[in-house]
């Protein structure tokens, strides 16, 4: 029985031919989504805009109905709700946008909490309020800040590790590829205007580990190429070491595709934001890793002596005396 080879042994495709088109592409790209969320901004969920949050027990049920409490409070008027399991299968943690002028009064943030708790006890008996508490606009604003650095501490740190492993050009590689990722999922999020949550955060942590996966994966080719063929030019090293990894691409690829199709069409509505960041960083991660962390190396000034060992003054005294011998 063959093996099933979605990738032929033999590929040989020219992705480095048109590095500096892709190149010129992957920066406007990253102009225009920076643009996109200047413009149309974030919609932001109430991580990170601020919100009333009730905690709700339903002692006589095993398990919270959490599709149909998501209807019932959107009918309310407040915005989408954000409703999960808080601890258990009948606790749920129901969070709603706030008004504009809400912060501005006192007491009608709760209030409103109040109401979201009433309406669900005149349809459900047996539920217990745990808790009524608002996300100030402060609080959100620390979400915020402490969500970007989580960010900007994954990236340098992914450059670190490869700068270590590799050489220092390879550092500066990845780090412009998960930029690139990072940016043209947040141009995505501000185009659509889908909710943008710490659900999302996770998912942008989730795409850079992946694209560095993508990325080590590749450059560990390019260097084991880089002392095995010498002589080769440089973008015709670089084809070659795309080529070798395609198949090992391709499958972790539709694999992780396979898994997430089903969640994006039949999945949840509160993890339909989540799934499609990680679906979109899929592509853009695979992407992002040959027409940007690959023809980098050229312009960074990569060659077939970047891997080869300096030798030392001592090395050329221990030749010097072995060639006397």
């Amino acid at each position: 029985m063959k093996l099933l080879k979605l990738v032929p042994q033999d590929t040989n495709i020219k992705f480095l031919k048109l590095r500096v088109p892709f190149f010129m592409f992957s920066i406007a790209l990253m102009i225009a989504s920076w643009a996109l969320v200047a413009v149309n901004g974030l919609n932001l969920g109430i991580d990170f805009a601020g919100g009333q949050e009730v905690n709700l027990t339903f002692e006589d049920q095993a398990v919270a109905p959490v599709a149909d409490l998501r209807e019932q409070v959107e009918a309310l008027g407040y915005g989408t709700p954000v409703v999960q399991e808080f601890g258990a299968p009948n606790v749920v943690s129901i969070r709603v946008p706030l008004p504009a002028d809400v912060e501005d009064t006192p007491g009608a943030a709760t209030e409103i909490g109040n109401e979201v708790v009433a309406a669900i006890e005149s349809q459900y008996d047996g539920v217990r309020t745990d808790g009524n508490n608002t996300v100030s606009g402060k609080v959100a604003e620390e979400f915020s800040r402490d969500a970007g650095l989580a960010l900007l501490a994954a990236m340098v740190m992914v450059a670190l590790y490869i700068w270590i492993r590799f050489e220092w050009q390879f550092g500066v590689g990845a780090l412009f590829a998960l930029f690139h990722d990072v940016s043209v999922t947040m141009g995505m999020f501000a185009l659509f205007q889908l909710e943008f949550s710490l659900q999302i955060i996770a998912a942008i942590l989730a795409i850079i580990g992946y694209s560095l996966n993508d990325t080590i994966v590749v450059y560990d080719r390019i260097r084991e190429n880089l002392k095995k063929y010498r002589k080769m030019p440089l973008p015709e090293l670089l084809d070659l070491s795309v080529n070798e990894t395609l198949a090992r691409t391709v499958m972790t690829s539709l694999t992780l595709l396979v898994a997430l199709l089903p969640l994006l069409l039949f999945g949840p509505a509160s993890l339909f934001g989540l799934v499609v960041a990680i679906t979109a960083g899929l592509f853009i991660g695979t992407y992002s890793s040959v027409y940007l962390a690959s023809p980098i190396l050229i312009w960074m000034g990569v060659n077939s002596d970047s891997f080869v060992p300096t030798e030392t003054e001592a090395d050329k005294q221990e030749k010097k005396v072995l060639g006397q011998l």
